[in-house]
């Protein structure tokens, strides 16, 4: 499980392991990880961590053959790991800024499952999770650059789940809608600085923010064999949002 040091990586590692998964989780930040292992092993759980930026090859490669070594094989991946990049418009977007936010959000999502389903083709199924969102849906929910790659990574599960046909591999995307996080905490606190949280999540029909453990336990149904004739979606996760073309609340015209 990538981007388990915080927010929806790590409320859906410990609930993974919480349900009896032996987990390997990762992150490129050492001290929330280092967080994330303790609250589950505190809680009875079995946890290793790897220090690992999912934009590289080599570090993705090494993480499935780390648990397949480890805990001698590997039935789900969670490709959760991701970056919003600069929250601006696409013409005051760098080259940088959007090679990166790709690097992290779409490439990361292809080489998990590139590496993954060879393990788990040769072992007769699994299913590997990727963490899109609404961004990726439509307009109007992220920087373009991000909502790009969400895009691409909605795109990815379709096509990996196709071209794993006969395997037994299941591949979907779970597209959250506005959930606190670490990414979006600072929206979050200019919020409450303000005097605005009753605004926080006013657009969709639950009129609030979900919490990480929502997206969670989306995870850990597409992960079960619950889900096993669910394959190639992309599920919102959102209150509602996305249901529903912009308009004014409390009106129908």
């Amino acid at each position: 499980m990538t981007g388990a040091g915080s927010g929806i990586g790590r409320a859906s590692a410990r609930l993974f392991a919480q349900e009896g998964a032996a987990v390997l989780v990762s992150d490129v930040a050492e001290d929330g990880l280092a967080e994330t292992i303790e609250q589950i092993e505190k809680a009875g759980g079995r946890a290793r961590g790897v220090v690992a930026d999912v934009s590289e090859e080599a570090a993705v490669a090494g993480l499935v053959e780390t648990c397949v070594r480890e805990f001698g094989g590997l039935e789900v991946v969670y490709a959760n790991a991701g970056i919003v990049g600069q929250p601006v418009a696409l013409f005051d977007t760098t080259v940088e800024d959007w090679r990166r936010v790709l690097d992290v959000n779409l490439i990361g999502p292809f080489l998990a499952i590139k590496y993954a389903s060879k393990v788990m083709r040769e072992a007769g199924g699994g299913s590997i999770l990727c963490t899109a969102s609404v961004a990726g849906l439509r307009s109007g929910a992220g920087p373009t650059a991000y909502s790009a790659s969400k895009a691409g990574v909605v795109s990815l599960v379709q096509t990996a789940a196709n071209q794993l046909v006969g395997t037994g591999v299941r591949v979907n995307a779970i597209c959250p809608g506005l959930i606190e996080t670490g990414m979006t905490r600072p929206m979050f606190e200019m919020a409450r600085a303000a005097g605005k949280t009753h605004k926080i999540g006013q657009l969709n029909p639950l009129r609030r923010a979900g919490e990480p453990a929502e997206i969670a336990n989306m995870a850990l149904f597409l992960a079960s064999d619950e889900a096993s004739y669910v394959n190639g979606q992309a599920i919102a996760v959102d209150g509602g949002l996305s249901s529903s073309h912009p308009f004014v609340p409390g009106r129908l015209a």
